[in-house]
């Protein structure tokens, strides 16, 4: 099917066209019709199939669709309402709106924390009838005077599970309410926890729920492998993956934001140049390393979960899991930073004698064993453990002891 088949605007197709979107994805394909026509949906689908266009789209089609019968609607008044949990993502759906409404007068503004309160206010001021917000901040605008919810025609919950997770339903619930009830809702959400049921039977009126892929499941187009390593040995690990050939850009994800700097301090020291996000850094940090990831300025980035969801991040070889996730769907979402937009990605974890208790759920979770593989060449403190059931390492493989130059030793199979 083609974007033209959709029955959407001229300017919204002279947009899609410069952007190189010539057919729509399959989440697209399925919801474009149903939220087109007005109905609230839900949406499930894998990271990098296009969620963000899937919900642009039918709000600005109805913004220019209301356009056209009232010329006096739109300018100051605030039409449409994107929620989304973190800043990045919010800067990412402003962007993609400003693109797809490039060849219409739609404006958009971007409220979000860690940004200046009053540069927001003024954008307000001039003129926007999109607005894509963090939870947290659009409510010290809504408390402060300088933003009203009474014109809003279409709400979107971006990532709703992933705000749920942040603890940030309290505060959508709290928007939610305030807005007008003759509205149109839409939701993306790869998962649907009850707490986020409850939000759907109290603010959707009988939407249509639109599914691609089990949301547990992991995209085809990425290579997924384990190699078993010591914990004290992952810095030195990763150092040897990232000079092999092939990798060109790549997310090493680690549990927190302390480990987070420490493995940029780590790969600092053995010359390797990279980027490093996690919420502690100032907003200015966190939108230089996002920029100079995504323009290759820097081909590495090591983040904390807050890069997991959502951001659309193009050409990434490979993500690096360097601590074992505690929560099988944050596996999922990890990982899905490669092989997006159907390309092909390879995700590799590490994970050291403690981490094996996290294993099972994940694979179970996903419903595929991952391979296990180890590193050839690597000089292992202890030889790596390619099964993952209890068996002796002598009926696995054959060890043979070789003592280096320098003294240490090294493990081959």
């Amino acid at each position: 099917m083609a974007f033209t088949r959709l029955g959407l605007r001229s300017e919204l197709i002279e947009a899609l066209k410069a952007l190189g979107y010539t057919a729509p994805t399959p989440i697209q394909e399925k919801s474009l019709p149903e939220s087109m026509a007005g109905k609230d949906v839900i949406g499930s689908a894998m990271t990098g199939s296009g969620k963000t266009v899937a919900f642009v789209m039918p709000l600005l089609q109805k913004l220019l669709d209301d356009r056209a019968k009232d010329p006096h609607k739109g300018g100051l008044r605030v039409r449409a309402l994107v929620l989304v949990p973190t800043r990045e993502l919010a800067t990412q759906v402003e962007k993609a709106v400003g693109e797809l409404a490039n060849f219409s007068p739609v404006k958009c503004a971007l409220i979000i924390g860690g940004a200046s309160f009053h540069s927001q206010t003024q954008d307000l001021k001039r003129g926007a009838e999109v607005v894509v917000a963090t939870p947290g901040r659009l409510l010290d605008h809504i408390r402060s005077g300088t933003f009203h919810l009474s014109d809003v025609k279409v709400a979107v919950l971006d990532e709703a599970d992933r705000m749920l997770d942040m603890g940030f339903m309290p505060d959508v619930r709290r928007i939610m309410k305030l807005l007008p009830k003759d509205r149109q809702t839409l939701m993306f959400s790869a998962t649907i926890p009850p707490e986020v049921e409850r939000v759907v039977n109290e603010f959707m009126r009988s939407p249509v729920r639109v599914a691609v892929d089990r949301p547990r499941s992991t995209a085809t187009s990425v290579k997924q492998w384990i190699y078993p390593v010591t914990e004290g040995q992952k810095a030195e690990f990763v150092t040897a993956l990232l000079r092999l050939d092939g990798v060109d850009s790549v997310i090493i994800f680690t549990r927190t934001k302390a480990r987070a700097d420490r493995v940029t301090d780590q790969l600092k020291r053995k010359n390797v140049a990279c980027a490093v996000l996690h919420s502690d850094l100032s907003q200015k940090d966190r939108d230089k390393a996002m920029l100079d990831f995504r323009e290759g300025r820097q081909t590495i980035l090591v983040a904390t979960d807050i890069a997991a969801r959502g951001l659309d991040v193009p050409e990434v070889s490979h993500v690096i899991n360097y601590d074992v996730p505690e929560h099988p769907d944050d596996y999922v979402h990890r990982i899905g930073r490669t092989g997006r937009a159907f390309a092909e990605g390879d995700a590799i974890t590490l994970v050291s004698f403690e981490e094996e208790r996290l294993l099972p759920s994940i694979e179970a979770f996903i419903g595929q064993k991952i391979p296990r593989r180890a590193l050839e060449g690597f000089a292992y403190a202890v030889p790596p453990r390619l099964h993952s059931y209890k068996a002796p390492l002598s009926s696995s493989f054959r060890i043979r002891r070789v003592i280096p130059r320098g003294g240490g030793s090294r493990f081959r199979r």
